[in-house]
């Protein structure tokens, strides 16, 4: 299963994203902390260049806190990036990124003229939402549906330092193919465009080999079964999702799947691991 998504706005947004890191001194990635690697767009490296880097491993409330920790290290350890893990309750952690920037910046840089910090992002990864809270009001517009940003804008946060708000945008090809199915499960790709049942069978295949326990608690099953189908029928008649003459409804089923995964109703789950 191959998913890619990558309409007309976001090659759009890659080129002004090139055009305007000439301007930018530091750059602020927001990461999905369930698929730090899946969520991390592979384009910035090339345009970001030297230019100080943090990555926000954000909704860490969503995902496995020791699974967390491993992305922490991993990420800390190569040159030139900083990560942090957040949620959006954590406001003042959050507000601490601005002093947390300008220590990464050049000593010798002059500190009366104000800085400028691109913000960038995969679709509905929480971008918006850490914009108003550094800001500290609502001024960027947040969904939980993807592509809600479409173009840049600049916000000034204090007097020496401005945030660069950019549309969330993917990559022409999304690999290796789990890639995709891990954007999917998290909601970072349009939902019009997917197969639930494809997705949903990922997902059921990945948390029935690393998260048995957190299946058999949510949908009170006495063992895990062998097959995603099997999984997926035995769900579907604890949640009422049967059609006439008692067969399983699978496309019900699967974006029901999908969306308890989603809002975390499985407990603290990662998808992927350094």
């Amino acid at each position: 299963m191959a998913i890619n998504w990558y309409p007309g706005h976001m090659n759009k947004a890659r080129r002004e994203i090139g055009k305007a890191m000439g301007k930018v001194r530091l750059v602020i990635e927001v990461l999905d902390a369930r698929i730090p690697f899946s969520s991390e767009n592979p384009l910035v490296a090339g345009l970001r260049g030297d230019t100080p880097h943090i990555k926000v491993l954000n909704k860490r409330d969503l995902a496995d806190p020791d699974v967390t920790a491993l992305w922490l290290d991993h990420l800390n350890a190569q040159p030139g990036i900083t990560a942090v893990a957040l949620h959006r309750e954590e406001t003042v952690k959050a507000r601490d990124l601005i002093p947390m920037g300008l220590s990464l910046l050049p000593a010798d840089r002059n500190p009366t003229k104000p800085i400028t910090a691109m913000v960038l992002g995969i679709p509905n990864c929480g971008k918006s939402t850490l914009i108003n809270i550094l800001v500290g009001r609502t001024i960027a517009k947040a969904s939980n549906k993807p592509a809600v940003t479409q173009r840049q804008a600049r916000i000034k946060v204090r007097h020496d330092f401005w945030l660069l708000d950019t549309p969330g945008f993917l990559w022409p090809k999304l690999s290796p193919p789990a890639c995709g199915s891990r954007l999917a499960v998290t909601g970072a790709i349009k939902d019009s465009i997917l197969e639930f049942e494809e997705i949903a069978f990922f997902a059921a295949r990945y948390l029935m080999d690393t998260y048995p326990a957190a299946l058999m608690e949510r949908y009170d099953l006495e063992a895990i079964p062998d097959e995603e189908l099997a999984l997926m029928e035995a769900i579907a008649r604890r949640r009422g999702c049967i059609g006439r003459g008692g067969v399983v409804n699978l496309a019900k089923v699967s974006e029901l799947f999908i969306r308890e995964i989603r809002q975390g109703a499985l407990g603290r789950i990662s998808l992927e691991r350094p």
